[in-house]
């Protein structure tokens, strides 16, 4: 594969895994808020939320392979794992491997939350909202596109879906909004009438 190939291959994962992640985000919000959402019930919601994610995670791994073997990219396999250490951008590349610390440390407890119960699996599951904005600012400042139109326009527009789901399912924004109430249980005949 020639190093243009490798460039473009870098660039496009990158897109469309943020694009992706924002998908998984918003899902995530709206998912919290105990309500259907976009015309899918909560178990819909969940499905395409984990589904998202894992394309999302196959995405990374092809931005990642593809700027190890890119010799304009120069990283090497410990700038995978920690962060700020690399020669080319060492802040901006840095956020974007802490980023995909933060987004492998999510999916590994995902896979183990049987094992791990289901409060590690929440903290540890909080991390994916410190991940998408590290990670778009990533995007925004080590991005080869950085800086053009349409690039703009699509971290603008990734913005603006999480802002919008989140207002949209937030109790105070959106009193409609707020987390569904379970049914109450009934204790009596009577009360099914």
């Amino acid at each position: 594969m020639t190093s243009d190939a490798l460039w473009y291959l870098a660039r496009g994962s990158g897109v469309v895994s943020l694009l992706l992640f924002t998908v998984v985000v918003a899902l995530g919000i709206a998912n919290r808020s105990g309500r259907p959402f976009a015309g899918m019930n909560r178990l819909a919601v969940a499905s395409v939320h984990r589904s998202a994610a894992l394309l999302a995670l196959v995405f990374l791994v092809v931005h990642v392979v593809a700027l190890v073997f890119d010799p304009y990219a120069q990283l090497d396999l410990i700038d995978l794992v920690l962060p700020f250490g690399s020669g080319y951008r060492p802040f901006w590349v840095g956020l974007g491997t802490l980023a995909l610390d933060l987004a492998l440390a999510v999916a590994i407890t995902s896979l183990l939350r049987e094992r791990i119960g289901h409060r590690a699996w929440r903290a540890v599951h909080w991390l994916a909202y410190a991940m998408w904005p590290v990670a778009l600012l990533h995007g925004i400042f080590s991005g080869s596109d950085r800086g053009t139109a349409w690039m703009l326009v699509i971290d603008v527009f990734c913005v603006v879906v999480v802002l919008a789901v989140a207002a949209g399912t937030h109790p105070v924004l959106n009193p409609a909004g707020a987390r569904a109430k379970a049914p109450e249980l009934v204790t009596s005949r009577r009360e099914q009438r």
